[in-house]
């Protein structure tokens, strides 16, 4: 059944692509690329028809037998973001459904309809009636009902970290299990042996991608101070060529933000930080008139002149803004990258062995790149360390919470 709603996913992929720029303002480029990457898991969970094991232990007694055998948890809760409303669906149907439960999906109310055209593929593909679900409507409402339920085995979240809170308490009542991958302010280190040009194209596909609304987005760049000065020059002149315009055009590379809601927050970071001393080296405002008429449109911005302790260093942003700060050497580099409550993603660009054996000791981070930009593998591990989570999604440890374990002691003779 996997493997069909993967196929016809493919065959809609169009529809689907186009869907997501509506519902998102992603452009369209960016939006095939999410469901490309999304069906990807249904046929990669599909591969566990085979590889969900359990374990045969030697007895203590004799005539014995010591089992550890695997079961679905039964019903199982998914409730996802909004910026990638296929992507994220698809990450957690996919290993709920192989592991033998039955999952009820609340989408985003700001992007319920790609969930709505999964679901009809579901049933296309052969999944029967109850096994999977689609409820829409407010967090709330609706999400607060279903995290406060006694039935669920599980509740797999994504999203912001007061709502991971917020749903971590809730389960606690029933003792219900959570996996809670939250948000993330990754920090993005240059070091100034490395590739110049390499780190700047990188550091604006990291935080450009999807108007920067993605949880491991380069939310904080810190540079050496050695190459500061061409580094920057490199970036603004980069970011200062972004095509932003309307997300179904071609050769648009950021859309507009998601909802006013988010544009304010945005706004605020900025405003707030220009307020306390730093700079707007480009971009800076909300984008108005003209092509810019409707919708919620935020300009490409490049800040200098901040200071770890502004809300913009400290607090998520999810918008095209990256902040800039210079630093002194690596002890100081890794100092500010782990100065976070957050803990999902890192970014290290530097060619020094020694440099990148202590960035994957020392980075309080899941999930640490190192001379290049995001693009997760399905088979890896996706957590977070800190408020940036519990649990996680992908391969096998994003299976494990979707089971649990019964220990059988059999006496055959």
């Amino acid at each position: 059944m996997l493997r069909k709603w993967a196929d016809l996913v493919d065959q809609k992929r169009d529809d689907f692509a186009r869907l997501l720029a509506q519902e998102v303002g992603k452009p369209l480029h960016e939006a095939d690329g999410e469901v490309d990457f999304g069906k990807s898991w249904f046929r990669d969970y599909a591969e566990f028809d085979r590889r969900i094991e359990g374990d045969m232990l030697p007895a203590d007694r004799p005539d014995e037998q010591l089992w550890i055998v695997p079961q679905p948890v039964g019903v199982a809760v998914g409730i996802i973001a909004w910026n990638f409303p296929i992507a994220v669906a698809v990450r957690k149907i996919a290993p709920a459904l192989i592991a033998g439960n039955a999952l009820v999906l609340k989408p985003h109310e700001d992007t319920p309809l790609s969930a709505l055209m999964l679901a009809e593929l579901a049933e296309e593909a052969g999944v029967p009636p109850g096994v999977f679900n689609v409820v829409t409507g407010p967090g709330e409402t609706v999400g607060d009902a279903l995290v406060r339920s006694p039935i669920p085995g599980v509740i797999s979240f994504t999203g912001s970290v007061e709502t991971g809170k917020a749903i971590a308490r809730a389960a606690a009542d029933h003792v219900t299990t959570v996996s809670l991958e939250l948000g993330g302010k990754a920090p993005f280190l240059v070091m100034d042996d490395c590739d110049l040009d390499q780190a700047v194209e990188t550091a604006v596909f990291s935080r450009f991608l999807n108007c920067g609304q993605i949880c491991i987005a380069n939310e904080r760049t810190y540079v050496h101070k050695a190459i500061a000065g061409p580094f920057l020059e490199k970036l603004v002149a980069r970011v200062e060529q972004i095509k932003v315009g309307d997300p179904l055009a071609e050769g648009t590379q950021v859309g507009p933000k998601v909802s006013r809601v988010e544009l304010e927050k945005v706004q605020r970071f900025v405003a707030e930080a220009i307020a306390g001393g730093a700079k707007a080296m480009t971009g800076g405002s909300v984008l108005a008139g003209g092509e810019y008429a409707k919708g919620d449109w935020f300009a490409p911005t490049v800040l200098t002149g901040v200071r770890q302790d502004m809300d913009i260093m400290q607090k998520e942003i999810f918008g095209p803004v990256v902040p800039v700060m210079e630093f002194a050497d690596f002890d100081e580099g890794l100092a500010l990258a782990n100065d976070s409550r957050y803990g999902l993603a890192a970014y290290l660009f530097t060619n020094d062995v020694n440099r990148i054996m202590r960035a994957v000791r020392d980075l309080e981070v899941g999930e640490l790149d190192i001379n290049r930009g995001p693009g997760e593998s399905i088979h890896g591990d996706h957590t977070g360390w800190k408020q940036s989570g519990i649990g996680g999604d992908d391969g096998k440890y994003g299976l494990e919470h979707f089971l649990r374990r019964k220990t059988v002691y059999l006496k055959y003779r």
